[in-house]
């Protein structure tokens, strides 16, 4: 698996990537992703900054798309918990979907390993790492969970007004 950066050549796939993704969490009665989140505009400002990746299989075709945002993330301003440290030296990882055509080969756990090695061993200036999910989204908890992340807290109404959103951080030892 391999992970690139997007460019806005790749616009109309990474929405194509989230638009499948939003409708796998509706058919799982999950209402994450369900209204403006996320948007055309989301997608363009992660790749006018550098934070949008392709998740790529080892046969070169695209399984995947992720952002990989840089600190200060305003959503996570008003946390209902505490972080593992207190830092301005994080990344967040949002916007993270398999597309449904390659769901169940083990895509999202390789995504989850490869973003963390990659950020543990090529940003030494990075103190910890970031990512929440909306709190019936229990496929996701338990990725990242799995992966090593530790909940630290909650957010209420960051991506619509009635949303929950559980939290996870983990410290990179950089």
């Amino acid at each position: 698996m391999q992970i690139k950066q997007a460019t806005m050549d790749n616009l109309d796939q990474i929405l194509e990537i989230l638009r499948d993704g939003r409708d796998q969490l509706a058919s799982q009665g999950i209402d994450q992703w369900q209204g403006d989140y996320p948007n055309v505009e989301h997608v363009k400002e992660d790749i006018n900054h550098g934070w949008a990746y392709l998740v790529q299989s080892d046969d070169d075709e695209t399984v995947g798309a992720l952002s990989i945002v840089e600190a200060p993330d305003h959503s996570y301003d008003e946390l209902d918990g505490d972080w593992l440290i207190d830092t301005d030296k994080y990344v967040v990882i949002h916007r993270v979907a398999i597309h449904s055509n390659h769901a169940g080969k083990g895509y999202a756990s390789a995504l989850f390993t490869n973003v963390i090695d990659y950020i543990k061993t090529n940003r030494k200036d990075i103190k910890t790492i970031r990512i929440d999910t909306h709190e019936d989204n229990k496929i996701m908890q338990h990725l990242i969970t799995k992966t090593g992340f530790t909940e630290v807290g909650m957010l209420h109404g960051v991506y619509r007004p009635e949303e929950n959103s559980i939290v996870y951080a983990m410290l990179t030892g950089n």
